[in-house]
């Protein structure tokens, strides 16, 4: 294994985990939620978790760069860049939900090599490392082997998101033709699919902080992501993530062209 991944890989958990122990601290307490231009949340958990990943990770590489969702980009020159964000699922997070996730992901010359998502109220940490394949906590994962799309579970965050894309008829087709439907929004739909617990997860809306994490983990599960075109990119807001077999069709359907 490359030691410089390897090294990286190590710090990056935990230096997750601990961000996400610092956000839980707020979680399992009283904050104030302040509210950003595009109307999103952010707390005082999302700010120091970042702050604290910046920290660690810089402090221990200071030549990399890092892509932050709150404090945006810093430039680096050994061609590692750490694209986090400190709380996905910030919605869940101030309405007392535990679905949420402190995220951490690597690239090297711009190809994503690791992802960590740390989920500290429910003490479990996804993650994976190019060639080293994925794991929640230290138990390897793997997608599901399911090649029905009538036997499968869909996930997908909002039917709004759907609507704003004018893909509310495709989404209604994928619900129609799988089994059942789970709103099982942001990492969590995702994480879902590379344990084998769901077989697609459709997303909108999505930013690189958002995917740069889970694209290592699913695909070291044997998952596939794309765009839905079907690029590798992490720099568009639509995203599908699913166990492979099933992943053509589900893009075929939300490429249809209406009658």
């Amino acid at each position: 294994m490359n030691p410089e991944w390897k090294s990286r890989y190590e710090v990056a958990r935990e230096a997750a985990e601990n961000a996400g122990r610092l956000a839980k601290r707020y979680f399992d307490d009283t904050f104030k939620v302040e509210w950003k231009e595009d109307q999103s949340p952010v707390t005082v958990a999302d700010r120091e978790s970042e702050m604290l990943l910046r920290q660690k990770l810089l402090g221990a590489f200071p030549q990399d760069g890092f892509l932050g969702e709150e404090y945006g980009d810093t430039p680096g020159t050994s061609g590692f860049r750490w694209i986090i964000d400190p709380i996905d699922g910030t919605r869940n997070f101030v309405r007392g939900i535990p679905l949420w996730a402190t995220l951490v992901g690597l690239e090297y010359q711009d190809e994503q090599i690791m992802g960590v998502a740390a989920v500290p109220a429910m003490g479990q940490t996804y993650r994976a490392l190019r060639g080293d394949g994925a794991f929640r906590n230290d138990k390897p994962i793997r997608v599901s082997t399911v090649d029905k799309l009538s036997e499968a579970l869909l996930m997908y965050t909002s039917l709004a998101w759907f609507i704003k894309a004018g893909k509310q008829e495709p989404f209604v087709e994928l619900v129609l033709r799988t089994q059942k439907q789970r709103g099982f929004g942001d990492f969590y739909g995702f994480v879902m699919v590379a344990q084998g617990s769901g077989e697609v997860m459709v997303e909108h809306g999505v930013h690189a902080w958002d995917v740069a994490a889970i694209k290592p983990i699913v695909e070291e599960a044997g998952g596939r992501f794309s765009t839905w075109d079907g690029s590798g990119s992490i720099h568009k807001p639509d995203v599908i993530v699913s166990n492979g077999w099933l992943h053509d069709e589900v893009m075929a359907i939300l490429n249809a062209k209406k009658g």
